[in-house]
């Protein structure tokens, strides 16, 4: 398959509404393209480099157009892929493309190992301040994967798990590391607001 691809400082998950500004001329250009004859383009993870893994996605709506040109746009993932080469720029466009051949995702999880993730995932999000609402058996990895405190280096390395058990194992191990760290920075601030106001201290009895 060869795809169109945007290379961005980010990593774009399968089913994430993904808006973004477009402002360069050769992106400009696969907006018109992608607008015009429906093509999908890949946004390719770049991590100081290009890292070889991207996500397909699909032009959605065109959200604003500014008289200079810019785009608002909103955009969709698809899946997941790996790139084969990079040609920059593709043959008669200004934006680069590539061959890329799709990751698998065939397995299911377990209701037991859903629920220990659901019970993690909302003490986490609680943590971090996103407390949501959701079915807990419609949620997957990908759900809230960029609200969890992952770092952009976590967010390849779970992008390129091709195992949704293997992704909700991975962030399991991830809220189990993370839940205690928050909780003593938590601690520390109560303790930190205390200091400076006058304290009732019970009698000693010596």
């Amino acid at each position: 398959m060869y795809l169109p691809f945007f290379p961005l400082k980010l990593i774009a998950f399968p089913g994430e509404e993904l808006n973004l500004h477009i402002f360069e001329p050769r992106y400009r250009q696969l907006m018109a393209d992608a607008e015009q004859e429906g093509i999908s383009f890949g946004v390719c993870a770049y991590l100081n480099q290009i890292t070889g893994f991207g996500t397909e996605v699909k032009l959605e709506q065109i959200f604003k157009r500014y008289d200079d040109g810019r785009l608002d746009i909103k955009t969709r993932g698809v899946r997941v892929f790996r790139m084969m080469n990079f040609e920059n720029p593709m043959p008669g466009k200004l934006y680069p493309g590539g061959e890329v051949e799709y990751l698998n995702n065939n397995d299911s999880v377990t209701q037991v190992q859903q629920l220990e993730f659901v019970f993690y995932l909302k003490e986490i999000l609680y943590l971090l301040n996103h407390p949501v609402e959701f079915d807990p058996f419609s949620v997957s990895s990908y759900s809230f994967a960029h609200k969890v405190g992952l770092k952009l280096e976590e967010e390849l390395e779970l992008l390129q798990i091709e195992s949704e058990s293997l992704r909700i194992e991975f962030l399991i191990k991830h809220f189990k590391r993370l839940i205690p760290v928050i909780k003593a920075i938590e601690s520390a601030k109560e303790k930190i607001k205390l200091n400076g106001h006058f304290k009732h201290l019970d009698p000693l009895n010596f």
